[in-house]
């Protein structure tokens, strides 16, 4: 059941409401206390300002009129100057589809309507960033189970260092093209370059089946990865345009799961081709041979037109906006923008202003490199991924390592893609249900890798059961990744502000996915002991950090409340519908305080965390 923490109504002047819900929690901007008791500020004739600043004044940049600036005087609710054009288009469109029906703001949006309406949403766009989660995933994981399937001889790959690099150049790709991406993710509609953007890299990898050398593996490899780029800036803006701060980390849970199920297909993909593919012929080559010669030709080409094909999916059905949800009708439109603009991040409607280039801004880019979260989340990011970069690529000559068979190496990787779902989606769901939990579940996940390394790196005097533990063990650390993606979802307001962090993500993620593989010196084949030391070294940092950002957001939610002398809430955009700042508590609809609150065209405007009155990041 939700918390009944209610205010009279008249203290925040909503003259639209009747009666407050009994569920929701209503702060009011600033209450004066006169001999303990709360007076009306409505009835106050001091008119006391506050400007919010992240911690101090604001950012040298920063113009003055980018401020939110609350007045509790009787004639001045909430003065908003943004120095940017108004949402006019956003207004008139809004207009526009309440004079369509009879559903305007005179008909309340009740508690069944937002379930049902918030079910179609999860119907339409969650299994469409599942697919394309698990396809992304398993395009350039096959590499690990096509290395003992044939490729690596039929390449005349030498050594375990130029199939290092093969499985590193990828990243390179994806590291160049990652600002360009979420750049292009800002500007253009997202659906239409997800759905181009799956074209592109399928019929990439549907080429490296034609590939016969090093050098034709990284060209392939490195356009892959070029072409993947702007996946994950288009999964993370997606998940913001659609749910609230409240919902986002259990939806990235789920469609970040993907990863781990693309896992599970490529191996049983991998063990279905390479079965058949088995034969007698005792020679590396075109043809089917002992050691699946061949068969990693076929892996590459089935997974090239099956990723073409979820592209033809991603254009036909994934709408670009909330605006341009046809699955919806307008007054569900309505309600499924206003509540993000409530409860989550605030409209990220793509809108052609004046002199503007679509919606990209560059004082929100500053800001970004300004903010020390920023660089606290990209070390994570890296320190993640540079264990998940190596045992991503070699796991499969790992699992060999063990004494089991190229075809049993993909047999035992399922139940570690199994472990991987349930991590993910169990740590995405407490994330979302608890607000203060997800800096400690990155460094609680990451616990059991930090065990299983220190087995497995010790597997010598150990039975081959205990390593096959320890190997399982690992399976929790790539769950890491899509809770440092909620944080940043979550606590990073403003279309550039995020997209830009989002690639700054990822180029963390590509340094440490470059350098992951290099752990895995030749000399120490099979056990690379180095390797998985600096496993356990890099996940022992993680808690450390994780621990450390947890409370440097702490500290600076406790500092905005000083300042804002409000509560605020981890839980809404800030701020809205003339200085109301509303709080749902954990699970609750945030959809319901669509009906109850009537919002303003300045409500709609990309403002950043920094200048969100209210807002308080997660921890």
């Amino acid at each position: 059941m939700c918390s009944e923490v209610t205010q009279q109504l008249e203290l925040l002047g909503l003259q639209d409401i009747q009666k407050p819900p009994p569920h929701r929690t209503w702060a009011m901007a600033h209450l004066e206390q006169d001999g303990g008791n709360s007076t009306n500020p409505r009835a106050s004739t001091d008119s006391q300002t506050h400007l919010l600043t992240p911690s101090g004044p604001s950012p040298p940049w920063a113009p003055s009129s980018s401020s939110r600036r609350l007045d509790t005087d009787a004639d001045a609710d909430i003065d908003i100057d943004f120095d940017t054009d108004t949402d006019t288009d956003m207004a008139t469109h809004m207009t526009t589809e309440e004079g369509q029906g009879q559903d305007s703001e005179a008909t309340p949006y009740s508690a069944d309507e937002a379930r049902r309406t918030l079910a179609r949403i999860d119907a339409r766009i969650m299994p469409l960033l599942f697919a394309t989660s698990m396809f992304n995933f398993t395009d350039k994981a096959i590499l690990s189970s096509a290395a003992v399937f044939g490729l690596r001889e039929d390449n005349a790959l030498t050594g375990a260092q130029q199939y290092a690099w093969v499985s590193s150049v990828f990243y390179v790709g994806f590291l160049v093209a990652s600002y360009p991406a979420a750049r292009l993710a800002a500007r253009l509609p997202v659906a239409r370059l997800l759905g181009t953007d799956a074209l592109l890299w399928g019929a990439v990898v549907a080429l490296t089946a034609t590939c016969h050398g090093f050098g034709g593996l990284l060209a392939s490899r490195l356009l892959l990865g070029a072409a993947e780029a702007a996946v994950s800036p288009c999964l993370v803006l997606v998940t913001a345009t659609w749910y609230t701060r409240d919902e986002i980390p259990a939806r990235t849970g789920v469609w970040f799961a993907g990863n781990s199920a693309g896992g599970i297909f490529s191996s049983l993909l991998a063990y279905g081709i390479g079965h058949a593919a088995a034969g007698p012929k005792p020679e590396p080559g075109p043809g089917p041979g002992p050691n699946g010669g061949g068969a990693w030709r076929w892996m590459f080409a089935v997974l090239g037109v099956l990723t073409v094909a979820l592209g033809g999916v991603l254009l036909r059905l994934l709408p670009n906006s909330i605006s341009d949800a046809g699955f919806l009708t307008p007054r569900e439109r309505r309600w499924a923008r206003d509540r993000v603009v409530v409860a989550g991040l605030g409209s990220t409607e793509l809108k052609k202003g004046k002199g503007k280039e679509g919606r990209w801004r560059w004082e929100q880019t500053r800001e970004c490199l300004a903010d020390p979260k920023t660089w606290i989340l990209c070390a994570l990011a890296l320190l993640c991924q540079i264990p998940n970069g190596g045992t991503q690529s070699f796991a499969n000559i790992v699992v060999t390592s063990f004494g089991f068979s190229p075809l049993q190496s993909a047999l035992v990787n399922i139940p570690y893609s199994l472990l991987c779902i349930v991590a993910v989606a169990g740590s995405g769901w407490v994330a979302g249900r608890f607000r203060s939990m997800n800096c400690i579940l990155v460094a609680l996940v990451v616990v059991p890798p930090i065990v299983g390394s220190a087995l497995i790196s010790h597997r010598s005097a150990m039975p081959r059961s205990v390593s096959l533990v320890g190997y399982f063990l690992l399976a929790t650390g790539p769950s890491a990744l899509p809770l440092l993606l909620s944080l940043v979802q979550s606590n990073f307001r403003g279309v550039t502000k995020k997209m830009t962090m989002t690639a700054l993500l990822f180029v963390a993620y590509c340094a440490g996915n470059i350098a992951g593989p290099q752990l895995f010196v030749d000399d120490e084949a099979p056990t690379y002991d180095t390797a998985f030391r600096g496993i356990l070294v890099c996940y022992s940092l993680v808690v450390g950090l994780s621990l450390a950002l947890r409370a440097y957001l702490g500290a600076v939610n406790l500092r905005r409340q000083r300042a804002e002398g409000v509560e605020g809430s981890a839980g809404a955009s800030g701020a809205v519908g003339g200085g109301n700042v509303i709080d749902v508590p954990p699970g609750c609809s945030a959809g319901e305080v669509v009906g109850d609150l009537r919002l303003r065209p300045e409500d709609y405007e990309d403002v950043t965390d920094w200048h969100a009155f209210g807002f308080r990041y997660r921890l």
